[in-house]
C-alpha cells in the first residue's frame, strides 16, 4: 500500500514537471526567447516564508548543505527538478517481479 502512495506521488511530481515544461515552452514561443522558471522563484511565488525559514533552520542544521546543495536546487528549472524528483519516486517504489518457475517459501 505505501508503494503505491509514493507511486502516486511520484505520478504527480511527473504531471506538475510536465506542465511546467508546457508552460515554460508557451513562455518561451511566446518573448522569442527561453524563459525558464527557476524552482526558486516557483518556491517564493507559492509561499515566500517558508522558503526564508527552511533556509535558515538548514542553515544552523547544516551550513554546507545550503551552500552547495540547496543553491545549486533552487537554480534549476521547476520541470526538471519535479521530473527527476518523481522519475526517482517511480523507480524506487515499482511493483517486484514476480518469480518465475519455483516458489519461494
Amino acid at each position: 500500500m505505501i508503494r503505491g502512495l509514493f507511486r502516486l506521488i511520484g505520478l504527480l511530481f511527473l504531471t506538475g514537471g510536465f506542465i511546467f515544461l508546457v508552460y515554460d515552452g508557451a513562455r518561451s514561443v511566446a518573448d522569442n526567447s527561453v524563459q525558464l522558471t527557476k524552482l526558486g522563484d516557483f518556491w517564493n511565488d507559492i509561499h515566500q516564508a517558508s522558503q526564508q525559514s527552511f533556509r535558515d533552520w538548514l542553515e544552523q542544521t547544516a551550513p554546507w548543505v545550503w551552500d552547495h546543495v540547496a543553491k545549486f536546487v533552487l537554480t534549476q528549472p521547476t520541470f526538471a527538478v519535479l521530473g527527476v524528483i518523481g522519475l526517482a519516486l517511480m523507480l524506487l517504489f515499482r511493483p517486484r517481479k514476480p518469480l518465475i518457475g519455483y516458489a519461494r517459501d
